[in-house]
């Protein structure tokens, strides 16, 4: 974005351009999103940041009343590397806090001396101080939000200790946890539950995601109301449930979770806005699905509601092979209803240990089809399902098995499912040219649905 144009943004307050860069003010030392409500400084006063993290290196402090640890991602700082877009994702799901950066470099089949170049080049600094970064932000927004003990908050972020939880937030921050609670707390908890916000760029297409999520919802582990959408997680990331409450006039969504292991709510709130696609430039994305369509779109402010899971992804297309969706959601329904660890009206989808023991004979399917179910389950014990090639080469597991996969459960935004029947269908009636949508013709497969219905 130009200086004229961040410059019109933020003394209009826009809320479409909310976190896509950040308004530094020289003479406080002080870094805001465009939408802060503090009178606007003088143009001379301020310097523009792509994001929060390179505001942060250049000596600026977050602002206490906009609060930058709201904002919602900037596709636009993300860097070009899909070896770093992955790394990011790691960290944020606290790959740092529970291993070591030798351990990352490796999951990554890179060097631990690249990794931290690649860092240096996308973002300007370490992968280690990035993380560290990421934790104090959190930290900041529970802080604001909940009511939490300081001791669990710094557990909640990563934090093994509270001497170091207090130097880091005070370095980042110029000011201690105990003074951010005492100047701003003011949501008090219930009942043990965590609510916090999850901020987005609008326009978001409410109504499309809910009723994507309804039409494929399985009673007991998801629920969705008019205005919510929620589910229960059993799967390594605590054991819990959250409801996401939609607030349009804001922006925002209000999330209330409650978990069995605080030390993983980093890892949940991040999977809650992949799945809420949270982090969406529709704009940007629009933009190019316009030019592939040849016409405007029908509604504005597209996402691409995720899959808890890669696993759960995985087993959803198997059991969506050839069928319809109303079919494949009684097959989920029926694997789901299988768990022993479903309680008191509450279900949970089950691991891949639990899956690749048990006997499918009475889900009424193909043999074939159960014996991938299997052998996905079986492979996914102990291998990451982010490999296309691996997973191609199991039995069973086709193109639009994986490529389903991948845009539900990883939510990448560039697979367009050419072999899916939905799709052809959709093409006869509304012909495009899918390379026009790239990079996100995930998006493109997900507006050819909703054309159909």
């Amino acid at each position: 974005m130009s200086a004229e144009q961040c410059q019109q943004a933020r003394l209009s307050k826009d809320r479409r351009y909310d976190g896509l860069f950040f308004t530094a003010v020289k003479t406080t030392g002080i870094y805001c999103r465009p939408i802060c409500p503090a009178p606007a400084p003088l143009e001379r006063n301020v310097e523009y940041f792509s994001s929060a993290i390179a505001a942060a290196n250049a000596g600026y402090r977050p602002c206490l009343r906009c609060r930058p640890d709201s904002a919602p991602g900037s596709p636009a700082w993300l860097g070009k590397s899909t070896t770093f877009r992955r790394a990011q994702r790691l960290i944020d799901e606290g790959a740092l806090c529970s291993g070591d950066l030798p351990q990352l470099a490796a999951r990554l089949g890179v060097s631990e001396r690249y990794l931290r170049k690649l860092f240096d080049t996308e973002i300007g600094m370490s992968p280690k101080a990035y993380s560290l970064y990421r934790q104090c932000l959190l930290a900041k927004k529970l802080l604001h939000e909940t009511r939490l003990p300081v001791t669990e908050i710094a557990l909640a972020c990563g934090f093994n200790s509270i001497r170091r939880f207090n130097d880091s937030f005070r370095q980042h921050f110029a000011l201690t946890p105990t003074e951010v609670r005492r100047q701003r707390n003011r949501h008090p908890l219930s009942s043990g539950a965590v609510t916090v916000t999850l901020a987005y760029r609008p326009p978001y297409d409410w109504s499309a995601v809910r009723d994507f999520y309804c039409s494929r919802l399985i009673e007991g582990l998801e629920w969705v109301g008019e205005n919510s959408y929620g589910r229960t997680f059993g799967d390594g990331k605590g054991k819990g449930h959250f409801t996401a409450v939609h607030d349009p006039d804001k922006s925002q969504f209000n999330v209330t979770i409650e978990l069995d292991d605080i030390t993983q709510l980093a890892v949940l709130l991040a999977n809650i806005r992949r799945c809420l696609d949270l982090d969406a430039d529709s704009a940007r994305i629009e933009s190019c699905l316009v030019q592939a369509m040849g016409e405007p779109l029908l509604s504005s402010g597209i996402r691409l509601p995720g899959i808890w899971s890669p696993f759960e992804a995985g087993v959803r297309a198997v059991l969506g092979q050839q069928v319809s969706v109303k079919a494949a959601r009684n097959l989920v329904t029926k694997l789901v209803a299988m768990n022993p660890d479903n309680e008191d009206g509450r279900c949970y989808f089950p691991s891949p240990q639990q899956v690749a023991d048990w006997d499918f004979s009475s889900l009424g399917m193909p043999q074939r089809r159960r014996d991938t179910l299997s052998i996905l389950a079986r492979f996914a014990v102990g291998h990451s399902l982010d490999d296309p090639a691996a997973l191609l080469a199991l039995p069973g597991i086709g193109p639009w098995t994986v490529n389903y996969l991948r845009m539900r459960g990883l939510s990448e935004p560039d697979i367009f499912l050419e072999g899916d029947l939905g799709v052809k269908k959709a093409l006869t009636q509304y012909p495009c040219e899918p390379l026009s949508a790239a990079p996100w013709r995930s998006y493109l497969t997900l507006y050819l649905w909703s054309l159909l219905a």
